[in-house]
């Protein structure tokens, strides 16, 4: 990783070589951590963050699901990612805030301990994105079967959850594939490794429904409302094994993926095999909203 600018920690921006923590950190024992990961585009009319508020309201969602006692506020944490991007002097990065217990007293009970907060972005670069982003990905439905809420709140985006992603991802990429689709419990579509899945049959778009044990998705939710904004609609229901193997189209969605097209699911092809025609839209629906060329979403961009 390219070391620019500087990073967050707790109240301070210090330089990125000295953000660091003590080995005996609570989280990193028992990964009791929260994050966000956020967008800022090199628009037209300058850096832009891409839906900040819903970000950070998400973050302290999460740090309530881990009883965690957030020693800043929403604001102060927003204004916190505007400077530590400025500090960077990147056009374009990838934000991280991070909400951990850390150093203090050592066993399974985090509560003792106090809530340290980071934020640091990054260049952004496509990296594990890029698959679909173009050509189209080949995913693969993992064996390992997707965490739900009788284990721990999956609407938390907490590190823990991501051990289990994590899992199916290497599955994925040790079999020749470019990412996991997670099936729960019940045998039903969650999501994939990183992303929200979305499935195109006969122009009909469905989704898993949160429920199914899926994150509630930023870009998700972005996706939903820009769909329905142009006119359309997004049917939220369980999803089988089959109806990915029958879709005419399959896409998904994330703050790293964006919109990434899925043209191959184990060893079968979807549709044609190549993107299909309403994903290639919705890629360059969603990039016109981002880039701010959508006067309809320009609520959504936090100008730096």
């Amino acid at each position: 990783m390219k070391e620019v600018g500087k990073i967050w920690m707790n109240g301070k921006l210090v330089p990125f070589k000295d953000a660091k923590v003590h080995v005996l950190t609570h989280a990193l024992h028992y990964s009791t951590s929260i994050f966000e990961g956020i967008r800022c585009y090199d628009t037209p009319s300058g850096s832009a963050i891409f839906r900040l508020p819903e970000h950070v309201d998400r973050l302290f969602k999460s740090a309530k699901l881990y009883s965690m006692k957030m020693q800043f506020s929403k604001k102060i944490i927003s204004d916190a990612i505007v400077k530590t991007v400025q500090a960077g002097g990147l056009k374009e990065s990838y934000i991280r805030p991070l909400a951990y217990y850390g150093y203090g007293t050592m066993g399974l009970t985090p509560t003792t301990n106090k809530v340290d907060v980071s934020i640091s972005c990054w260049e952004w670069k496509m990296g594990e994105s890029k698959a679909g982003k173009f050509s189209g990905a080949k995913c693969k439905v993992s064996s390992w079967t997707k965490i739900d809420s009788r284990s721990q709140p999956m609407q938390a985006k907490a590190a823990s959850n991501y051990a289990n992603a994590a899992l199916a991802r290497m599955e994925a990429l040790e079999n020749g594939y470019d990412e996991a689709i997670m099936l729960n419990y019940h045998g039903k579509v969650a999501e994939g490794s990183a992303e929200n899945i979305f499935v195109i049959k006969d122009d009909i778009i469905q989704t898993p429904p949160l429920s199914a044990g899926g994150l509630e998705g930023i870009t998700r939710d972005s996706i939903i409302r820009i769909i329905e904004k142009n006119g359309g609609f997004v049917i939220e229901q369980d999803l089988d094994r089959d109806d990915l193997y029958n879709a005419d189209e399959i896409f998904m969605t994330g703050t790293a993926a964006e919109i990434k097209s899925v043209t191959q699911i184990d060893k079968v092809k979807i549709g044609s095999g190549k993107m299909g025609s309403i994903t290639k839209a919705l890629q360059k629906s969603f990039t016109d909203v981002v880039m701010g060329k959508d006067e309809r979403f320009l609520p959504w961009l936090t100008f730096i």
